[in-house]
């Protein structure tokens, strides 16, 4: 049954792709954005797999319900995303010279030197705009290569200009994790928890929902277009600040700060706007910052890391649902964040979660419940909910002993898993599956598979 519905799920992306989109699979790029695959959808009821739907909007989750999904399908749907939104978008992005996504004709500079600037003005560069991280120190720039010039090439260009400046894609990235159907649940506000202020990298939250009514939410888009609110973004809130009846999360009421890094436009979720959203985050004091987002390395995003955690700050990071043999991605794997791994209700960790040295810690992912944008709650999976209890965790603790010393402490709570000691699969251990909501408990329930 597995191999039928990872074949069934091949067949219908093969007979959707046209014969010029299936020469980018190898390097396509994706688009933040873009509606359901109804026409996959109703080709998966032809070919009667298991009752799923998958979306393909990075913003909201990549499928709508990965319980019955073959590993090898869950892996495999960042990559399968990245293709399928190209031929929709291939006006606004483009691949880098690894395949990955990038914003079509940008090149980001970190802290450009004025004399630079001008040699690569002379060369028919254009300065599109001017960011000045105050919050974390440091300043930015999105330069615009000539007419007709690849992102590729203009980083090339730019690089042989000026060897020691630090260029780089304007990367695109996506989140981690995947949300089930919203059912409706108990209402009304929880107890509040003592913690630190939390910062929320992701979309915008549905803060009027009854389990983020009792928290103070303040929220600001930095994505082209303004803000947006998702599921996804509304689900993490919820594991980090939710309270409603028996469903709360791991910092009941706390204050949170959500920088919407997505919006309603394809080229949401950019290094360019995460960087802005987290130095927003850091000069309005969040102590512990959750990022359940998912890309390649970039020189600006790394910059802007170091600048949070050198201000004190504890950065928490999803390690991604790509598989066990896919290569490290960021920020969770940069020096100092918390990598977070997923484990479902057995404390057994998700096939499909990411595994290496950059593997912190490890939190409930999967067979647990968190609020919709709707209103009700969802059936989860993914490190992208595990993420959110660990930084809920640790700012429980921060609010007594501060940001570095509460992470010290949640580490040494860990419940040690897999081989003994630290290990690439569950990190130091497994921390706040106490946290986890039974989707039972608040009535959520998985969605099913309907055609158009």
């Amino acid at each position: 049954m597995r191999s039928a519905v990872l074949s069934a799920i091949v067949a219908v992306l093969a007979l959707t792709a046209t014969p010029a989109s299936a020469q980018l699979l190898g390097g396509g790029v994706p688009v933040l954005g873009g509606a359901p695959l109804k026409d996959v959808s109703g080709a998966l009821d032809t070919a009667k797999a298991p009752a799923l739907r998958e979306t393909l909007d990075p913003a909201e989750g990549l499928l709508s319900s990965a319980r019955n999904l073959p590993v090898e399908a869950i892996s495999d749907l960042r990559r399968r995303t990245v293709e399928r939104l190209l031929r929709r978008h291939a006006d606004l992005v483009e691949a880098d010279d690894d395949g990955q996504p990038v914003v079509r004709g940008e090149v980001l500079v970190l802290s450009p030197d004025p004399a630079a600037l001008a040699a690569a003005q002379a060369a028919g560069f254009q300065v599109a705009r001017r960011s000045d991280l105050a919050g974390l120190g440091l300043e930015a720039a999105v330069l615009k290569p000539p007419r007709g010039m690849s992102a590729r090439e203009a980083v090339r260009r730019l690089r042989r200009l000026d060897p020691g400046g630090a260029y780089d894609f304007n990367h695109l990235f996506q989140i981690s994790g995947a949300v089930g159907k919203a059912a409706s649940g108990p209402s009304g506000e929880g107890s509040r928890a003592p913690a630190a202020r939390l910062g929320l990298v992701d979309g915008s939250a549905a803060s009027r929902h009854p389990a983020l009514r009792g928290a103070r939410i303040t929220q600001r888009a930095f994505a082209p277009g303004g803000a947006r609110v998702t599921d996804h973004a509304t689900a993490v809130a919820s594991l980090m600040v939710g309270t409603a009846g028996k469903f709360h999360g791991a910092a009941p009421a706390a204050d949170l700060l959500v920088a919407d890094v997505y919006g309603p436009t394809p080229v949401g979720g950019s290094a360019e706007t995460i960087v802005r959203g987290l130095a927003w985050l850091v000069e309005n004091k969040a102590a512990v910052v959750n990022i359940s987002l998912v890309g390649p390395a970039n020189r600006l995003l790394e910059a802007a890391i170091s600048a949070v955690l050198a201000r004190g700050a504890v950065v928490v990071a999803a390690v991604g649902n790509d598989g066990p043999a896919a290569p490290p991605l960021y920020p969770a794997a940069y020096p100092g964040v918390v990598g977070v791994t997923a484990v479902d209700g057995r404390r057994n960790v998700l096939l499909e979660a990411g595994r290496g040295d950059h593997v912190d810690l490890a939190a409930p992912g999967a067979d647990m419940a968190a609020a919709g944008a709707g209103g009700g709650y969802l059936v989860v999976r993914g490190t992208s909910f595990a993420a959110p209890l660990v930084a809920g965790a640790i700012a429980r603790q921060a609010a007594v002993v501060g940001p570095r010393q509460a992470l010290d402490a949640v580490r040494r709570s860990a419940v040690d898993l897999g081989r003994p000691g630290r290990d690439p699969v569950y990190g130091r251990g497994l921390v706040a599956f106490e946290t986890r909501t039974e989707p039972a408990q608040v009535g959520a329930r998985a969605m099913t598979l309907r055609g158009p």
